[in-house]
């Protein structure tokens, strides 16, 4: 019984941790995300608050903390108020299937656990729209469900033609499948697809048709300020450091103990942030038809192919 409890508190203490440390990494994911955007400004982005600029995150959220809340007089309060908390809760169970050696769950179906939360991650960007009672912010949410909805089968399908492979439900033996050589170089298109579709799922640009500045102002989230803003923001960056971590996890060459693992991860960052900095944002039904008669036909049929392959390959291995 005292084992019990000693180890409920090791997880609980680790899981506190696990928060800090994803909140120190999304303040200074924003740091480096401004600091590259800055060079292709030619600019030098933030630098005034102590050096070279490195607590600007911190002052930030300080900020946020203690800006005044505004409510609006017609929104739906209750919602209003707790769809930013749940959308951060949200992210922070997607990363529990980090996959820890010891102290934290490590189950055999996390992957279906992963593709539930996906699923409900639409219905926090529904809600924050809704009951921001909003035109813009009614558009932005319209617009988010369509595409997350739309480009989260192609995710889905991905990760199928990964669980062909190592014939589980469990990312932990992705590692496994990537100890000798990396998956990009079996999957070179699914590896870009899946990066498109990871794009897409976290509105990030030339995707960002949720909170596109130049025509909603801020998209879904345009009556939100001082906490609750940060809430989302917050969600936001917290699933594009997990996303980065699962592409590095499924098809490059590493292991958790090495520092190519975190160096892959925050290259595939500063690819995004090149993306955001390179290409203009898409126009709705071009996005919507790149999903539809693009991408997902031909993701289908190499789904089609590597099962065909891999029953054929089962069967050559049962009878030889």
């Amino acid at each position: 019984m005292l084992q019990m409890y000693i180890y409920m508190i090791n997880s609980l203490i680790m899981l506190i941790l696990v928060i800090i440390m994803i909140m120190i990494s999304v303040a200074f994911s924003t740091l480096f995300e401004r600091k590259i955007m800055s060079l292709y400004h030619y600019r030098k982005g933030p630098n005034k608050i102590s050096f070279i600029g490195l607590t600007q995150p911190m002052n930030d959220a300080l900020k946020l903390i203690f800006k005044e809340n505004l409510m609006i007089l017609k929104v739906n309060y209750f919602i209003y108020l707790i769809t930013p908390i749940f959308m951060l809760i949200l992210t922070f169970l997607l990363w529990l299937l980090y996959p820890f050696y010891s102290n934290m769950m490590s189950f055999k179906l996390n992957i279906l656990f992963f593709l539930c939360i996906m699923s409900m991650s639409v219905y926090s960007l529904m809600l924050s729209g809704w009951s921001s009672n909003t035109n813009f912010s009614m558009i932005g949410t319209i617009r988010s469900m369509a595409q997350s909805i739309s480009y989260e089968v192609i995710f889905s399908i991905i990760i199928l033609i990964s669980i062909l492979y190592t014939n589980s439900f469990n990312f932990k033996y992705l590692m496994y499948l990537n100890k000798f050589i990396s998956m990009i170089y079996f999957l070179p298109i699914m590896f870009m697809y899946m990066y498109i579709s990871m794009l897409a799922e976290i509105n990030r640009t030339p995707f960002d048709l949720s909170e596109s500045e130049s025509e909603l102002i801020s998209g879904f989230n345009i009556e939100y300020s001082s906490k609750n803003f940060m809430f989302i923001f917050l969600a936001e960056y917290a699933s594009i450091l997990f996303m980065m971590m699962l592409i590095t996890m499924m098809f490059l060459f590493n292991k958790l103990i090495q520092i190519n693992f975190y160096l892959n991860l925050i290259l595939l960052f500063f690819v995004t942030t090149w993306i955001r900095m390179t290409f203009p944002r898409m126009r709705y039904d071009k996005l919507m038809y790149l999903c539809w008669f693009y991408i997902l036909p031909f993701t289908l049929l190499n789904f089609l192919m590597y099962l065909f392959i891999y029953k054929y390959t089962i069967e050559l291995i049962i009878y030889n």
